[in-house]
């Protein structure tokens, strides 16, 4: 059975430094999840930092906020049947060098860090962080009850 969620995405600083922000938010409209709220934005450090703080006693954490603070990300917030697990699927592999081609981080990314996108794992992770980014009045309305 189908069940409609919300979830989160990161068009990351490598993605929309290269121009593909607009080739990977299309990629997301065509696989037919909804775009219900998006910014752009540039995060300081201390959002990153944040953002990021399940990662703070990881060895990778202050590159991880070096570059997620080196240009404009896209923040986006989708809905759909399954949300979660599609935009994931659409994503491909944490590590771009394993992501078929097809996917957004295979066809986008160069890497482990470098990957183009960031998403959601599950409904309390993608409730926690679309909070982190928008406010309610920031995401339209749901089209049906969640």
């Amino acid at each position: 059975m189908a069940t409609t969620q919300r979830t989160f995405g990161i068009v990351k600083p490598d993605a929309t430094a290269a121009g593909n922000a607009g080739k990977i938010l299309a990629r997301i409209e065509e696989s037919g999840l909804k775009i219900i709220a998006m910014k752009l934005m540039h995060l300081s450090e201390t959002q990153a930092k944040g953002f990021y703080a399940v990662h703070k006693a990881r060895p990778f954490f202050g590159e991880l906020v070096t570059f997620m603070t080196e240009g404009p990300i896209v923040a986006v917030v989708m809905e759909g049947d399954n949300a979660i697990q599609r935009w994931r699927d659409l994503m491909g592999p944490t590590n771009s060098d394993e992501a078929p081609a097809g996917t957004i981080r295979g066809d986008f990314g160069s890497g482990i860090e470098r990957n183009a996108s960031h998403g959601s794992d599950a409904p309390e992770t993608a409730a926690l962080e679309i909070a982190y980014f928008f406010n309610a009045t920031e995401i339209q309305a749901p089209t049906e009850a969640l």
